[in-house]
């Protein structure tokens, strides 16, 4: 796992754009991480790449806030799908909370991504709410969080 850096640009829509294309169909246009302009993320520091050799496996972007971590987006290459990358992925987002003094990490995912809700149901996540999407009228995100424990001392 490492930050991406501007040269990864590419590799990142790419992989978001393979990572999501199923959504397509199912919510009748493309998701909100396909649209999103991932340079200033990077910019940022809030993108991290997963890789297999050579090959982006996934990413996920990870905002800091004052009381949280916030995932943006998580996304795994068709390729390397099944290899519970996903997971790695979540953990990720879980000791980067730790290492940032934050004790709670939250996402969105549309209601339509049912399976993705399940997914992060069974990781522990909650769902806290729900709300219309301000940005794509008709769709509905489901609020989520995860409490994050502080390491213990030993």
């Amino acid at each position: 796992m490492r930050l991406a850096g501007p040269e990864d640009l590419a590799a990142i829509v790419a992989l978001t754009q393979a990572a999501y294309a199923s959504y397509n169909a199912i919510l009748d246009a493309p998701p909100i991480p396909v649209t999103e302009d991932y340079a200033p993320r990077i910019q940022r520091g809030e993108v991290w790449l997963l890789e297999s050799g050579n090959d982006p496996a996934g990413l996920i972007v990870l905002e800091r806030h004052e009381d949280h971590a916030m995932i943006f987006s998580v996304a795994v290459s068709p390729a390397f799908q099944g290899k519970k990358l996903g997971i790695a992925l979540l953990n990720h987002a879980d000791e980067q909370a730790r290492l940032w003094g934050l004790l709670e990490v939250r996402l969105y995912t549309n209601a339509k991504m049912e399976r993705n809700i399940a997914l992060y149901a069974a990781y522990g996540y909650r769902e806290t709410g729900r709300r219309p999407n301000p940005y794509r009228p008709g769709w509905i995100l489901v609020e989520m969080a995860k409490p994050i424990d502080r390491p213990t001392a030993v």
